[in-house]
Order: structure tokens, then sequence, then C-alpha cells
């Protein structure tokens, strides 16, 4: 008897025991200002979709625009290109076979001048008359170069026109010349016509004229 009682007094320690271990493992609950205790704060748990909202998918981010910069501001105007020889041929032949002109002649081709409404080759157009006179049979030219020296007598640039036929008159005679050409662009500078006036230095007497259009290639 004596034995039972002790075993059941050893085991009653042993759950004594046991009980304290369990107790002294549970977390301790917070204390609020008010002195009072709180359960132990509880994990967040993820936020569950609501039945009958559709999510919103999340977009990757798009790149910007991509900038070039700006080249120069202003776009370079396209340069015009004439037909300057279709319409100088008809008319130099008709000059050459007009009255008046007195073969051996010397011949003062005067810069094209450029009367239209925009920015010409002027340049260009007067190179062409030159060439069609090459040879001619019936004028000596004034060369390139003695027209040159003799406008930077009178201080212009060998690029300018003499602008007026008195001008042109005037270094005609200074050169020995006989006869003048005076040619110019005029009308529109997209579609202009040449006209080309032979003049007599002595008299400044206009002896032919004649007038073409110019195509623009």
């Amino acid at each position: 008897m004596i034995k039972t009682i002790g075993r059941y007094a050893l085991l009653t320690t042993l759950a004594m025991l046991l009980a304290g271990c369990i107790t002294d493992q549970q977390p301790a609950p917070v204390e609020q200002a008010g002195g009072g205790a709180t359960q132990p704060a509880q994990p967040q748990q993820p936020q569950q979709p609501v039945p009958g909202v559709p999510s919103v998918p999340t977009l990757p981010q798009q790149p910007g625009p991509i900038e070039h910069p700006d080249q120069n501001g202003q776009p370079t105007p396209r340069e015009r290109h004439y037909d300057w020889n279709g319409a100088v041929q008809p008319m130099v032949g008709k000059m050459l076979q007009a009255s008046g002109v007195n073969a051996g002649s010397v011949l003062l081709v005067d810069s094209v001048n450029n009367r239209t409404n925009g920015s010409i080759n002027t340049g260009e157009a007067t190179e062409v008359v030159r060439n069609a006179l090459a040879n001619n049979g019936k004028f000596t030219l004034i060369t390139a170069q003695q027209l040159a020296v003799a406008k930077q007598q009178l201080g212009l640039s060998p690029q300018d026109s003499l602008g007026t036929r008195s001008k042109a008159i005037g270094i005609a005679r200074n050169v020995g010349a006989q006869y003048v050409l005076y040619s110019s662009a005029t009308g529109n500078a997209n579609a202009p016509s040449l006209q080309m006036q032979l003049m007599l230095v002595q008299t400044g007497e206009i002896i032919w004229s004649g007038k073409g259009a110019v195509q623009q290639q």
C-alpha cells in the first residue's frame, strides 16, 4: 500500500513539473498603457482577391519617345537647275543673222542679270552664252580675263554684273568693243525668261533683241 501511494506521488510530481514547463514556453502578453494585457500580434495574411472584381494587371514600363536633335533648324533649300542652252542656242543663231552687224567686230558679252523674283545661278547662264558664241565666225569676243580687268578698274568684282545698259556700254568702250550683248533673266524664278539685246556701243542703239523661255530641269 505504501509503495502504491509513493508511485502516485511521483507521477503527480512529474505531471506538475511538465505543466510548469509548458506554461513557461508561452509568449508573455503585451501590456497596454492602461495596464491591461493584449493578445500577441498575429502575422498579416496576404490580401486575397475579391470574388467578381477583375484584377488590374501590372503593365511593363514603356520606353519614352526617341528625340532626334534638330539639324541646323531649317531645311536646306533645293538648288534650281535650268536648261539655259535650250533657250540660248536659238537666240544666238538669230542674232548672228541680224542685219546691221559688221563681220569681224569686237563683241563684249555682259554677265546675265537676275531680274526674277528669286535666286538664280546667273554665272552658269553667262557661261552658256559665251560657249554658244565661241567660234561664231562673225564676232571677236572680249575674253573673260579682259572683262575682269576692266571691272576691277571700275571697282567691281569680276563676278558682278554691270547691272545697267549704260554701264555695259561704258565698259565696252574701255575695252575697245563695237557691240555689247546685254542679257537678263526675268519673271518667275521657277520658270524664267531670258532676254538678250545686241547694242551698238557708239550710239547705244539696240540693233537686235530676242526672248526665250527657260525650262527648269
